[in-house]
């Protein structure tokens, strides 16, 4: 159903690697790695418009959160007339909760289809937009001497057809899991932090992190991956500071 999305995120990646690979070597682990942050930068940028029509909602709705209020206080005993009330208090106001559910919807497919692209590259799939002579180059590229196809969790024999070791992959993935579980940590943080965040937010922050720590330490989540992971949450957490400053 996805399978649209997998081939325009992997043509996605493609296009940058043609140009990294111009510049730097196409066997190049430095032109891979830019490839997947320029690939994140790409898809996060296509999302910019629906990420502030959320915000616009947002604030919108707390604008409206007295008068909302008002309105449960009124017809605490009767939920038709509460619910008639407040579809007609969010219509003048131009607000819906369609609106601001909707780049949540528009985004979670991409991402989805951004996610499962690069753990198929690194699993050493052809599929999509991507040869194997791409897929071949990918799987053979390194970051500070590590594979961006391995991960701490790899079995030794694994390791060892990729001509690494453990040591290697650690140097470089731990401190990538660390900068994307900091990074989580203080976006998560941001959106807790909002007057109508929901009192479940408050616990995100310490928990959302530990995807990056755990999945990182004891499951198959490839450097590529964690590079991934941390130009994600960079970019969430840089775009909800410039947002709440500017006030869209």
């Amino acid at each position: 159903m996805l399978d649209p999305v997998y081939v325009a995120v992997s043509f996605v990646l493609w296009c940058w690697h043609q140009l990294f690979g111009l510049l730097l070597g196409p066997v190049s682990g430095a032109a891979w790695a830019l490839s997947v942050v320029f690939l994140v930068l790409t898809l996060r940028a296509l999302l910019i418009r629906p990420a502030l029509a959320q915000a616009r909602s947002g604030r919108a709705m707390r604008a409206l959160a007295p008068q909302l209020a008002e309105l449960r206080r009124r017809h605490a005993g009767d939920p038709a007339r509460l619910a008639r009330e407040t579809a007609a208090l969010q219509k003048a106001n131009g607000v819906s909760v369609w609106s601001t559910l909707l780049p949540a919807v528009v985004q979670l497919p991409v991402v989805l289809g951004l996610l499962h692209v690069l753990h198929a590259i690194a699993a050493g799939s052809t599929d999509y937009a991507l040869g194997a002579g791409e897929v071949s180059s990918f799987l053979a590229a390194r970051l500070f001497g590590a594979p961006l196809s391995g991960y701490l969790s790899m079995p030794q024999q694994a390791l060892d057809a990729l001509g690494t070791g453990r040591l290697d992959v650690a140097l470089v993935a731990v401190p990538l899991m660390l900068l994307a579980a900091a990074a989580t940590f203080f976006s998560a943080r941001h959106a807790a932090r909002q007057p109508d965040a929901p009192a479940y937010l408050r616990w995100t922050p310490w928990v959302l992190p530990l995807g990056a720590l755990v999945g990182g330490a004891f499951f198959p989540l490839p450097i590529g991956i964690l590079l991934y992971w941390l130009t994600q949450n960079v970019w969430t957490l840089v775009q909800q500071h410039l947002v709440t400053r500017a006030h869209v």
